[in-house]
C-alpha cells in the first residue's frame, strides 16, 4: 500500500527557514510530477511548488525566488526549503505525488503544519 508521509514543519519566526520532506513508499511506480500543497482553514488548497520527473519546476508567484522544490527520483523523496518566511506562509502543508500517464494515481500525504509567527 502506497504511503506518502510529510515530515518538517513546525513554529519558526518571520524571516526564518524552514525545510519540508516527503518521502513516498509502497510500490509507486514512476511518479512524474511531485508536488507541495498548503491549505489554511476556509481557503481550497493551493500548489505552492511542483517539479517534474524531468526536473522542470514551478512555483507560485509568492514562493517563486523564497522556495526551493527537489526531488530524488531514486528514493522517491521530495524536500522543500522555504526561506525568508512570512506570517503569511502559516499553512498546512501537503505533499503530492501523480502519474498522469497509465497507470495513473494521485496520492496526497497527511500534511505537516507550518506556523510562522514572532
Amino acid at each position: 500500500q502506497v504511503q506518502v508521509v510529510e515530515s518538517g514543519g513546525g513554529l519558526v519566526q518571520p524571516g526564518g527557514s524552514l525545510t519540508l520532506s516527503c518521502a513516498a513508499s509502497g510500490g509507486i511506480f514512476s511518479a512524474d510530477v511531485w508536488g507541495w500543497y498548503r491549505q489554511v482553514p476556509g481557503k481550497q488548497r493551493s500548489l505552492v511548488a511542483s517539479v517534474t520527473s524531468g526536473g522542470t519546476t514551478d512555483y507560485e508567484d509568492s514562493a517563486r525566488g523564497r522556495f526551493t522544490i527537489s526531488r530524488n527520483n531514486a528514493k522517491n523523496t521530495m524536500t522543500l526549503q522555504m526561506d525568508s518566511l512570512k506570517p503569511d506562509d502559516t499553512a498546512v502543508y501537503y505533499c503530492n505525488v501523480r502519474r498522469r500517464y497509465i497507470p495513473t494515481y494521485n496520492y496526497w500525504g497527511q500534511g505537516t503544519q507550518v506556523t510562522v509567527s514572532a
